[in-house]
């Protein structure tokens, strides 16, 4: 008698193997939520048509962040996570530029962030959102501006 049962592809048998390299019989390995943002927000970062995480209120306080001496990028902004023990998923707000397709620049953004946390984390990513809250439009080239006369002599 033949078994008659569907056969998990490749893909889907590497996965879940990966995912349950998390719990083994001789302990178990936890990812913080920080670790799985900070992974998603740099490998959204790496994508063409990316122009910056984060609504305009998150980028306008990074903006300010950044100003100050010694502080440091956050590489999360933007990003929200959900972390279990073997799955995780991932919410993006981001600004795309003027020009590519935003479906091919979520895409993308999908593709690199299942990617790159499966391979760093191990964990199975279950689900990735993509929100476009604006677009980034490049700035008209500005002309070399004329020595004025001085107005006090």
């Amino acid at each position: 008698m033949s078994d008659s049962s569907p056969k998990p592809s490749t893909e889907v048998r590497a996965r879940t193997e990966t995912a349950s390299d998390l719990i083994t019989p001789t302990g178990t390995t936890t990812i913080a939520d920080v670790v799985v943002s900070k992974i998603a927000g740099l490998a959204t970062k790496e994508v063409a048509g990316v122009y910056a995480l984060g609504g305009g209120p998150a980028r306008a306080i990074g903006q300010l962040r950044e100003r100050i001496p010694g502080a440091r990028t956050n590489h999360s902004q933007g990003v929200s996570v959900e972390v279990g023990e073997v799955e995780a998923a991932v919410d993006l707000d981001l600004v795309a530029e003027y020009g590519p397709s935003i479906q091919d620049v979520a895409e993308g953004v999908r593709r690199n962030v299942i990617g790159s946390v499966e391979r760093m984390t191990g964990l199975r990513v279950v689900e990735v959102n993509v929100v476009v809250n604006d677009i980034h439009l490049p700035e008209p080239e500005k002309a070399p501006e004329e020595p004025r006369e001085p107005r006090v002599q």
